[in-house]
């Protein structure tokens, strides 16, 4: 697809938004206005606003008064582009033209300012945000907001990248390596993500901040063995002031990992929520996309994790998986359910560049996408006739079927971290490699970032820049703080 900007700065709206109609296809930027190179799109402001698309048979073209404010030119520009793909694809996007991570934020954002009648309004005309997903948003925020509520001004919470697993799914593109290429980078990679932990708390400590909550992912931390999963526990809980954290997390993940001992290992230092996560329990599936467990290996690592007197279990699910169906999701989500933990994650299936199956997904059909709105629309369905309910919410890119990932919870046992990552409600500090701390100035909303560095051996080999960069959460703190 070829994209035409004339007399305008809005190419990353208008990329974005073709990318929910075109997922996985070349999309080529020009300002060329002499030569169009077919399929394109042509979005131009002059003494008007145009959009022109020009694909095989179909060609259409729509107008729109200039304006003098470049925010309204843009969603005028981003309107007509939408109504002109939706006519061509047959699909009208759940989130109409929004494509940020962030939906709940925007819309927390609109009620403050707006009142909740004119922001429902304003995501169902000016948006085209579908009934069932403005209802979805408003649930989501009204919850998101009991927990954000528990943050102060001196509040922050700590993510820790573990990023070993025991093999690399065919969907995944974060940063991670398979324990059998990279075991020999566990020692040292354990021993300096230690170091980085004690120089994170003592800044936390010279700058008066409290902990919230700790997240420990990945990857897949318990594919770490018991003694390394052990030394940076410790590491946390004797160098962090823990005692006002409300959440300790570790992300399980993969069931063919768990072991009592692990299991004990984190029970000893208080982890009081973990994800067990089998994405499907449909076993055929689960060898398509590259899981080494079983459905079999899920429901022993549940028991074993109850039998260890964990009280609070997130299982994670994947809507749109290869060859799966609305039956089969179906059939998972009431496995799921037998075992009735007390969060569900379900996840809408994202195709990114660096992941394996991308390469063999040249394209998404309407059927895709409708198979996947049918799966989160019996995900909702059936969490709620359990008692669950919506707690948080985020989008990714290139997702199948333009939805979401949502957070269920039973009352009560709302993932903490989860919402202040999302909202983006207090400063997150960030340890391991492809950590990104993300510091926040509290009065205005104004966010840095300190990036590590993606990869364990980078991270390993160039770990003195990594403590350097650190100091910069004082140089913030005391500036802003």
């Amino acid at each position: 697809m070829n994209i035409y900007i004339k007399n305008h700065q809005f190419q990353y709206e208008i990329e974005n938004l073709t990318r929910l109609f075109f997922p996985n296809e070349k999309i080529m930027i020009s300002d060329n206005s002499y030569a169009f190179a077919e399929p394109y799109i042509i979005t131009e402001r002059s003494d008007k606003i145009s959009v022109t698309v020009k694909i095989g048979n179909f060609y259409k073209t729509l107008t729109d008064f200039y304006s003098k404010s470049d925010s309204k030119n843009e969603l005028s520009m981003a309107s007509m582009l939408y109504k002109i793909l939706c006519e061509y694809s047959g699909i009208k996007q759940p989130w109409g033209i929004l494509t940020g991570v962030r939906p709940i934020k925007l819309l927390r954002s609109l009620i403050r300012h707006y009142g909740e009648e004119q922001t429902r309004s304003y995501f169902k005309n000016k948006l085209f945000v579908s009934d069932k997903k403005i209802d979805l948003a408003f649930q989501t925020e009204s919850a998101e907001n009991k927990i954000i509520m528990l943050s102060s001004k001196k509040s922050f919470s700590l993510y820790v990248s573990i990023p070993f697993c025991n093999s690399i799914c065919s969907y995944c593109s974060f940063v991670s390596q398979s324990i059998t290429r990279a075991k020999h980078l566990m020692q040292p990679y354990t021993q300096l993500i230690c170091k980085e932990l004690k120089q994170t708390a003592q800044l936390a400590e010279d700058l008066k901040l409290n902990l919230e909550s700790v997240y420990i992912g990945g990857g897949t931390p318990t594919a770490l063995d018991a003694v390394h999963l052990e030394k940076i526990l410790d590491t946390i809980a004797t160098s962090f002031n823990m005692d006002g954290c409300r959440e300790f997390t570790v992300e399980a993940g993969r069931p063919d990992t768990i072991t009592g001992e692990k299991l004990a290992v984190l029970k000893s230092y208080n982890v009081n929520r973990i994800s067990i996560n089998p994405q499907t329990f449909q076993d055929d599936i689960l060898v398509e996309i590259g899981r080494n467990h079983s459905s079999a290996h899920t429901y022993d690592a549940f028991e074993l994790a109850r039998n260890a007197g964990f009280e609070c279990i997130n299982m994670d699910l994947i809507a749109g998986l290869p060859k799966d169906t609305v039956e089969g999701f179906s059939d998972t989500l009431d496995k799921t359910l037998l075992l009735n933990p007390e969060n569900v994650t379900v996840h809408s299936l994202a195709l990114k560049r660096s992941a394996v199956l991308s390469e063999h997904s040249m394209k998404i059909h309407k059927e895709s996408a409708m198979t996947v709105w049918k799966m989160l629309d019996i995900s909702i369905e059936k969490l709620n006739l359990r008692k669950y309910k919506p707690y948080y919410l985020y989008r990714q890119s290139k997702m199948v079927g333009n939805c979401e990932n949502i957070g269920f919870t039973k009352q009560g046992q709302e993932g903490f971290y989860n919402v202040f990552s999302m909202d983006e409600t207090h400063s997150i500090f960030s340890c391991g490699a492809g950590g990104v701390t993300k510091l926040k100035q509290q009065s205005s909303g104004y966010i840095e970032r300190i990036f590590n560095f993606k990869y364990p051996y980078e991270y390993i080999n160039r770990f003195d820049e990594i403590t350097a960069r650190k100091e910069q959460i004082r140089t913030f703190h005391e500036k802003f703080n």
